[in-house]
């Protein structure tokens, strides 16, 4: 018997939406999508994200009414593939996508292999720098194999041109994932990170990686920051630069801040005039202020970053159907949302507890026990 469409309003956190409906074959129909807006309807980096579902899934079904304001998404078998490309667009980074694509790869008939391109570092979404060193981490604390598991930066690229280009790998999970009881953040122990710039002066990057470094050594002694320098083949052509930094705690939690420092994305770019220059912040200034962000993340506690709360929870929510258990520091408005959305799409609820001796959060669920199916037909 066919699913009835789940009916639901707004643009609100529809990536998260798209990926649960995928998930858990649910078919959705979403009306009122920024109605009242001058410019209604779907962003271009929102209909580039259903492209990419179609790429990576099969027989799956994306209606769109001709003001964008409605969708009609009824999923499909995700397929997974290798020698696949996308093309992510310069409104968003290819981090919007990326979350999307590694909870959805694991449950594909194939290993997935995806080459995307646009913008690799911006301040709007985590860096691929983050996914690299911190979003692949998490996956492998459920069980997701480390062998077929990749990130691989092959050129990058900034705001408004963009010109960056990945390529990510995502094994098939054989039958689920593993339920955790990740409650012990430890200690930090050292913290490394990577800086990168493009089409700017060679001195930005050592100026802000001693900023950087200028606070973390008042506190532990082991810190190194490497330097990315690419050459000129291998960057866009807009100017930028940034740095993306993870604690790595005893316990075996990654813990991550980056920023980029670039121009604006291009819809901003036409709202400017045209003779407005947009001025860089100075690398020392960026350096302290990120250095700063990440102990914020770390005094908060948790076993993930305020950026990771909502893919911890969705990976928690599709588990075998045994508790997990994990500790996070204060909720996310995105963490909250998701928790919402995995009670309607999975069923799945949370049990939450303060813990006041620390200021976290204990959440407890029982997972939906979602297998990959799609392998067996193979």
């Amino acid at each position: 018997m066919e699913k009835k469409y789940l009916k639901m309003k707004g643009s609100q956190n529809l990536r998260a939406i798209l990926l649960l409906s995928t998930l858990s074959s649910t078919p959705i129909l979403i009306d009122d999508i920024r109605s009242t807006d001058i410019n209604p309807g779907l962003r271009p980096y929102e209909v580039s994200l259903l492209r990419l579902i179609e790429k990576v899934c099969d027989n799956c079904s994306v209606v769109i009414n001709e003001t964008g304001t409605k969708l009609k998404y009824k999923p499909g078998i995700v397929m997974g593939g290798k020698f696949l490309e996308h093309d992510c667009g310069l409104s968003r980074s290819i981090g919007y996508f990326l979350e999307v694509l590694i909870v959805l790869g694991l449950f594909g008939k194939n290993p997935l292999q995806i080459t995307l391109k646009g913008i690799t570092n911006d301040s709007k979404d985590p860096s691929v720098d983050a996914f690299k060193s911190t979003t692949l981490n998490i996956l492998k604390r459920f069980g997701v194999s480390s062998q077929g598991l990749a990130l691989k930066i092959q050129s990058r690229g900034v705001p408004p041109m963009g010109g960056g280009q990945v390529v990510l790998s995502i094994p098939i999970l054989h039958t689920s994932l593993t339920a955790v009881n990740w409650i012990d953040e430890g200690m930090v122990r050292r913290i490394r990170g990577v800086s990168f710039s493009t089409r700017v002066s060679p001195k930005l990057e050592p100026a802000l990686v001693c900023s950087a470094r200028g606070i973390f050594n008042k506190f532990l002694p082991d810190v190194y920051i490497f330097t990315d320098h690419m050459g000129a083949a291998q960057v866009g052509t807009s100017p930028g630069y940034g740095v993306s930094l993870v604690a790595e705690t005893t316990s075996q939690c990654f813990i991550s801040a980056d920023t980029a420092v670039h121009r604006p994305h291009k819809e901003e770019t036409a709202e400017m005039e045209d003779d407005v220059e947009v001025s860089l912040k100075s690398a020392e200034d960026v350096g302290v202020n990120i250095a700063t962000a990440l102990l914020g993340e770390i005094e908060q506690g948790g076993v993930v970053d305020s950026t990771h709360q909502g893919l911890l929870f969705i990976l928690c929510a599709l588990c075998p159907q045994d508790v997990s258990k994990v500790r996070v520091g204060k909720l996310s408005p995105y963490g909250i949302e998701i928790l919402r959305l995995v009670k309607e799409f999975l069923g799945v609820k949370f049990d939450i507890k303060s813990d006041p001796s620390t200021g976290t959060l204990i959440l407890k669920c029982v997972g939906c026990g979602l297998k990959n199916l799609s392998r067996k037909f193979s």
